[in-house]
């Protein structure tokens, strides 16, 4: 607590400032670790697209549709039972006069058991196959939710990164500029330098709105997927790693993608669909075979047969049980049952050259995600090492240019080159990162526990 004199003395005032001095650094340390524990990493945006997502709740829906099939190709094969009910009031007249009014009720059960029903045992066969593509492509769907939720994270960053670099682009050039105006007030420099040095200022400055643009625009998009507003991310550390894929045989990864790719499986699945699809409609002129059950009572309060004979019958229940085989075969039907199964047939070519394409998508996909991770595993260390040769070029046209033999030119020049290396670099690491978690969806091996390794590595 500080205590204030009505005239404070010189030496107070000073005692005063220093402790608020003080007292601001305290607070900027307080608030600088405050907003360092509210930053979100990866593992954390994940989370809340997984909760916030449409894409991805749409996606889990079209799951809990397809698990149906299985359930709906069994009740084919299983017992059905329906029960109905009657009652009505009778009149019986003759020449508009009344002869007897009565009322009867009717109430039966049926009880159908599929004895030999091949169609519908493909049909079972076909909704087993359906639920486990449903289930083939949710998993596909999740693994693609973390690419898309890794890019538009990193494309936020990316954003901050080169709005940064194009910020000290600018104060770097606007003080080339006010040097330049400097140096031609007293006669050291030309009027060309000045112009050269106020045209590199405004170009920067378009260039950070520009960025600034950019930036808006992706932190947008990555909050379309969590469903709210954008925290403050976390960036990579400097020190994250950028190995070469493992293993480096090209071959072992396309095996591993034909073997666990989950396009793949739910492309198999559906062609396996397809043929039990035609393999029903091809057995639908075969006999069917139900064992079938009826119960039927009713009651009557007829009290004379055609209103003269009386009924022996009168408020009694009847009773009749029924119990059969019931065996039906199609004949002809106007050729529609043949149309049915070329058509069934038809459809299954289809998936199986559709399958085909797939399988040779994700050959050609696996070979060109290895391939990208070679590249950008290469690409961060050329970049780290273009951006130390501009910093170093740099430092060297500054001198030369204080010494005079390098003119504002080649200093603006090699500015710039040092912001675009500082730019070239940031996105070299996060484009290394994406080819990783792409080839990882390829082969069908992503999980959130690559997302969490990534989480680990950022500050």
């Amino acid at each position: 607590v500080l205590y204030l004199s009505n005239t404070p003395t010189k030496r107070g005032l000073k005692m005063i400032k220093t402790k608020l001095q003080k007292l601001l650094v305290i607070f900027s340390i307080v608030g600088l670790s405050i907003s360092q524990t509210w930053a979100e990493d990866l593992k954390d945006i994940y989370e809340l697209a997984l909760i916030n997502d449409p894409t991805f709740k749409a996606a889990e829906a079209s799951f809990r549709a397809g698990k149906e099939y299985k359930v709906q190709g069994r009740a084919g094969l299983l017992p059905s039972l329906s029960i109905s009910g009657s009652t009505g009031w009778n009149e019986y007249r003759l020449e508009e006069t009344l002869l007897d009014e009565y009322n009867s009720n009717n109430y039966s059960g049926s009880l159908q058991q599929p004895l030999f029903r091949l169609d519908r045992w493909f049909q079972f066969k076909q909704g087993k196959a359906l639920t486990q593509s449903a289930a083939a492509e949710f998993a596909y769907q999740q693994q693609e939710t973390m690419i898309r939720v890794a890019t538009n994270y990193f494309n936020v960053l990316y954003a901050k990164d080169s709005l940064s670099a194009a910020k000290a682009e600018v104060e770097a050039i606007g003080r080339q500029r006010d040097q330049a105006k400097k140096r031609f007030e007293v006669g050291l420099a030309s009027i060309t330098e000045v112009q050269d040095t106020q045209a590199a200022y405004d170009l920067s400055v378009v260039g950070r709105i520009t960025r600034e643009a950019q930036l808006d625009s992706s932190r947008e998009a990555l909050s379309a997927i969590i469903g709210g507003d954008l925290p403050l991310l976390s960036p990579l550390k400097d020190e994250y790693p950028t190995p070469p894929p493992d293993p480096i045989d090209r071959e072992q990864w396309v095996k591993i993608g034909l073997a666990n790719n989950f396009q793949l499986k739910a492309a198999h699945l559906n062609t396996t669909a397809a043929k039990s699809s035609a393999r029903s409609s091809g057995s639908a002129h075969l006999p069917k075979i139900d064992i079938v059950g009826r119960v039927t009572k009713s009651t009557s309060r007829q009290g004379k047969f055609g209103g003269f004979i009386q009924n022996p019958l009168y408020g009694l229940e009847s009773d009749n049980r029924q119990y059969a085989i019931q065996v039906s075969m199609p004949i002809f039907s106007g050729g529609a049952v043949s149309s049915a199964r070329r058509q069934a047939y038809a459809q299954y070519d289809r998936s199986k050259e559709q399958t085909l394409f797939t399988e040779r998508s994700v050959i050609r996909e696996v070979r060109s995600n290895h391939f990208n991770v070679q590249t950008q595993s290469a690409n961060v260390t050329a970049r780290r090492q273009a951006l130390t040769s501009a910093n170093s070029a740099l430092k060297a046209t500054q001198i030369g240019y204080e010494v005079g033999t390098r003119n504002v030119v080649d200093l603006l020049q090699s500015e710039r080159q040092l912001y675009a290396a500082q730019r070239d670099y940031a996105k070299a690491r996060y484009d290394y990162v994406i080819s990783v978690l792409s080839l990882k969806l390829s082969v069908g091996s992503l999980s959130p526990e690559d997302l969490f390794n990534v989480s680990s590595q950022m500050k």
